[in-house]
């Protein structure tokens, strides 16, 4: 039996709720919507300008430019521009003017057949032919005949011609009477020629780019049975993925399968609809509009799963261990998901807008010209931001840290995407811009493995040298007694003879990161000290000075080495106590 915790859910097919369904109809909707947006504007926006000449080659003088040719009222132009907008109109009757019928022929039947060949085997550009009135006369088939092409048949091709008449209503092109007695062989090898003799003459009227009424009505008929088969398709390559990813250690690879499943989807139905286009009969403009509509939906597929894979990788490095005990990383994978996700629907909008035909030249100079508009206004929120992508990624600190960043003492509260918050020793909150914070000097003493003891005892100047000697090696002994000291490098040596004292310098680091607890050890080391000097038989020195008053009544300072307590002719000066290098208290 299958399992039911695959990330999934039950290995079944299953039918899937309405928040998906509207998904993907919105996909759709924003597919199409785009392209009838584009058809609409294509009819209403004037044609195009004829191409210009080009240059002139160098040395040679530029001639007058070119007049564009007037077409002729009975030139082969002007006679099919009127039988395409008659056909277009419905008025096949009129446009049958325009044909060669044979007796007792239907005129307006043979018209519409006709037309409906031309657009599915011979799309008529109308602005190719020519616009004189004796048509193209370098075509070798003699005056007053025009050809515009050739029908497929299955024994070759055969040829559709135009020939010059005089006609009651004055001369004019009309097809040939050897063309109009092939349309009925050409009309019943048309795919869809049941659909057109059975249709209302309303619906087989051509629409927007070209596709017929009918085909707009079966276009979502035919989207949503590409779904169905598409969903059906997605299922079984997913689940053929799913034996392959589960011999796999990583988990990634099962979110991006299960991020997959709409995106999948969408392909599979549109590789579906793209194998059942011909079925349509589309004409020539018509294949072309969809075929860019299609490409356009493979774009909104590939940008879909990019979307769902950027969720995909947010959550594994969240729930990475270096981002999860880090806060600023914690917060800045979200936002940085977010950057990507906009950038990814940006440059997926700019690509299915270039499909579909849309001019975005334009639209990228009008984002470069804003993007340095903003960048310019948020030059401090990107250089704060920037600022904690490097913390984040540095991590000189963490949140709960005691820290000095120059000559500021406290412990980190908050890092946040714009500024740091620090509570100093007055328990006052310092903020930090982010950006300034990474250009600072800053030291961690959470980070410390070890803390270091470092004090000067300043013994009477006439202790003896075994009692200086007993004091350094019982000092010593003491430290390295101690079970957190670190014993790689106890240093108690006397260094030298002071003013008023015998000094011995103290150097040793404890194993302990707990400020707290150091206190401790230090205070109970400090006593020892004592202890060790007192047992000796000696006594820390007092600083004293001596004054002598010469004959002449100057005075001389002359220092001398007293007891505890100095002379009765001397000032005492205040003692001087053992330290010990550490931060102040938090």
């Amino acid at each position: 039996m299958p399992s039911t915790d695959h990330p999934e859910g039950p290995r079944r097919l299953r039918l899937w709720p309405p928040a998906r369904w509207l998904r993907a109809a919105f996909a759709f909707a924003l597919v199409f919507g785009c392209a009838l947006l584009g058809a609409s504007a294509g009819e209403l926006s004037p044609p195009p300008p004829p191409p210009s000449p080009p240059p002139p080659a160098a040395g040679v003088e530029a001639g007058p430019e070119p007049e564009a040719t007037p077409v002729a009222p009975d030139s082969p132009r002007a006679s099919m521009r009127s039988f395409v907008e008659l056909c277009r109109a419905g008025d096949y009757a009129e446009a049958a003017r325009y044909l060669d019928v044979p007796p007792r022929a239907s005129g307006a039947e043979l018209a519409q057949k006709l037309k409906a060949v031309l657009d599915r085997h011979l799309w008529l550009e109308v602005e190719t032919l020519s616009p004189n009135p004796q048509g193209d006369t370098q075509d070798n088939l003699g005056a007053g005949v025009e050809q515009l092409g050739k029908i497929p048949t299955r024994t070759g091709s055969q040829p559709v011609r135009l020939v010059r008449r005089t006609t009651p209503d004055g001369v004019r092109w009309i097809f040939s009477r050897a063309t109009v007695e092939r349309v009925d062989e050409w009309y019943a090898r048309l795919e869809d020629r049941w659909l057109r003799d059975h249709l209302p003459p309303a619906l087989l009227r051509p629409g927007p780019r070209e596709l017929l009424w009918w085909q707009w009505l079966a276009l979502p008929v035919l989207a949503l049975a590409g779904w169905l088969v598409g969903a059906v398709v997605s299922y079984l390559v997913r689940a053929a993925l799913r034996r392959v990813i589960a011999r796999t250690e990583s988990t990634l690879d099962d979110v991006l399968l299960g991020g997959a499943r709409g995106p999948f989807t969408f392909a599979a139905a549109l590789l579906v609809i793209t194998a059942a286009l011909p079925w349509l009969g589309l004409y020539l403009p018509a294949e072309e509009f969809l075929g860019q509509v299609l490409r356009a939906g493979v774009f909104v597929a590939v940008f879909w799963f990019a979307l769902r894979a950027i969720d995909a990788f947010g959550g594994r490095l969240l729930a990475a261990p270096a981002t999860r005990d880090n806060p600023a990383a914690r917060s800045l994978v979200p936002l940085m998901g977010r950057i990507a996700k906009v950038s990814i629907v940006i440059i997926g909008v700019i690509a299915v807008l270039s499909e579909l035909g849309y001019p975005v030249a334009s639209l990228i100079a009008g984002l470069g010209i804003g993007g340095v508009a903003l960048a310019l206004a948020a030059q401090k929120t990107v250089e704060n931001l920037f600022g904690s992508v490097a913390i984040g990624i540095d991590r000189p600190f963490q949140v709960g840290d005691f820290v000095k960043v120059d000559a500021l003492l406290g412990t980190v509260e908050s890092i946040g995407l714009r500024s740091t918050r620090i509570r100093t020793l007055d328990r006052t909150i310092v903020t930090i811009p982010n950006g300034k914070l990474a250009d600072l000097h800053i030291e961690s003493f959470t980070a410390r493995d070890r803390i270091r003891l470092a004090c000067l005892l300043g013994i009477e100047r006439d202790t003896s040298p075994e009692q200086l000697r007993a004091i350094v090696e019982e000092c010593e002994r003491a430290l390295r007694e101690h079970p957190k000291i670190w014993p790689e490098d106890v240093v108690v040596r006397f260094i030298g003879v002071g003013p008023s004292s015998l000094d011995v310098e103290v150097v040793a680091w404890f194993q302990t990161t707990d400020f707290a607890e150091f206190r401790d050890i230090r205070q109970a080391m400090l006593i020892t000290f004592l202890q060790t000097i007192d047992m000796a038989g000696s006594k820390l020195a007092y600083p004293t000075q001596t004054l002598h008053v010469g004959p002449r009544g100057e005075e001389r300072p002359q220092p001398e080495g007293a007891a505890a307590g100095g002379s009765a002719n001397g000032r005492r000066a205040p003692r001087r106590a053992p330290s010990a290098e550490a931060p102040p208290s938090r």
